[in-house]
């Protein structure tokens, strides 16, 4: 490690198990109603994407584009959030959520806070909106958690994202908020980036990861989570590595609470 650079030394909070996108694929993800039917099944730190509107809104999506998971069309952070918010982000799914809207960042955040759960923002930015995206979401989770008082001071949310520029300009806005470098493939340099940009926790792809990994990102001081393990099977493998977190979309068939079932 570069000896003029540490990792952001913070206590670890989160529980074990993430649920993806809110529910994983039981309920249409990135949704206020994905959260509350994951909540359902007992799980208490919830995943989410979230990317900034063309006038500055922060809200939930995973994609460039509106297609997939809404009845828009287009991409999604060239549109203002007038636009954007009378989408329809749940009837694509079943016809259960139909009429489920797009959730502001503002609004999972109060949910999650005044709930006791634990958050993983994803920044998700629009191409070119890298540092952007990265500064608006730390300042926003900042302001957010600091106006929570109730029922007890909640643990900072886990910023999270792929795109360095996004978790640098983060760093920069609100250098105390924990953050992770996720990665879908081991590059050239990616430990002393992660270093560099004072992450608490590196979240790589479940297929990379395997005990030697996972102890290399230890012996930097971080921790390491893994994306996204729907089987039992690999689970009990990355739990015997050493894994200090799973991200899953199978709400319905582990145990958040507890050790691996289903």
């Amino acid at each position: 490690m570069n000896d003029t650079v540490a990792p952001m030394a913070i206590d670890w909070p989160y529980p074990f198990w993430l649920a993806h996108r809110g529910a994983g694929r039981l309920a249409p993800e990135n949704t206020l109603a994905a959260f509350r039917h994951g909540a359902s099944f007992g799980w208490r730190m919830f995943e989410c994407d979230v990317k900034l509107s063309a006038d500055g809104q922060l809200f939930l999506l995973h994609d460039s584009t509106l297609e997939r998971t809404t009845d828009g069309r287009g991409i999604a952070g060239e549109q203002p959030w007038p636009a954007l918010s009378r989408l329809d982000a749940g009837g694509w799914h079943s016809r259960q959520f139909a009429g489920e809207p797009l959730p502001t960042l503002d609004a999972i955040a109060r949910y999650v806070l005044r709930n006791g759960f634990h958050l993983n923002v994803e920044i998700k930015p629009t191409p070119g909106t890298e540092r952007a995206t990265g500064a608006a979401v730390a300042q926003r989770c900042a302001a957010l958690w600091r106006e929570q008082h109730r029922p007890a001071p909640a643990s900072l949310p886990l910023l999270t994202s792929f795109q360095p520029d996004a978790l640098q300009a983060a760093l920069d806005t609100e250098p105390t908020l924990p953050r992770g470098l996720l990665l879908d493939h081991w590059r050239e340099g990616w430990l002393a980036e992660a270093a560099t940009l004072r992450c608490a926790a590196v979240v790589a792809h479940c297929a990379m990861l395997d005990a030697a990994a996972i102890a290399q990102i230890h012996a930097e001081g971080m921790r390491v989570l893994s994306y996204t393990v729907n089987d039992p099977g690999e689970a009990e493998r990355l739990l015997a590595a050493g894994i200090d977190g799973l991200i899953t979309d199978a709400v319905d068939r582990f145990s958040p609470a507890g050790g691996i079932s289903g």
